[in-house]
């Protein structure tokens, strides 16, 4: 079953994130992620509105954890560190009805 990384980014230190950027994409990969949606037009409806979304597809959510905790991920997190404020979860996907 399907499960998904959302994240909630507001960036403070652009130049720093750069780096962030440049090396989580190499983790994603390699766990079988999928972006669905990675910042574009977003509308805050309750909350703190945050600058940035992202949803990611994983194949299930053994990945999803296997790739945060990845030290390719783990590398890149450290990048981002102090350069800006994310709230991120992974949640199990829900399974089809059966035909």
């Amino acid at each position: 079953m399907s499960a998904y990384r959302i994240a909630h980014v507001t960036v403070h230190d652009p130049e720093a994130y750069a780096g962030y950027q440049a090396l989580a994409p190499k983790a994603f990969a390699k766990f079988g992620a999928e972006f669905l949606a990675r910042g574009g037009a977003a509308e805050t409806l309750e909350g703190p509105a945050l600058q940035r979304h992202v949803v990611i597809r994983f194949p299930d959510l053994v990945r999803a954890r296997a790739c945060f905790h990845s030290p390719e991920y783990q590398e890149a997190r450290a990048r981002r560190n102090g350069a800006c404020e994310a709230h991120v979860v992974i949640v199990e996907g829900v399974s089809e009805p059966s035909s």
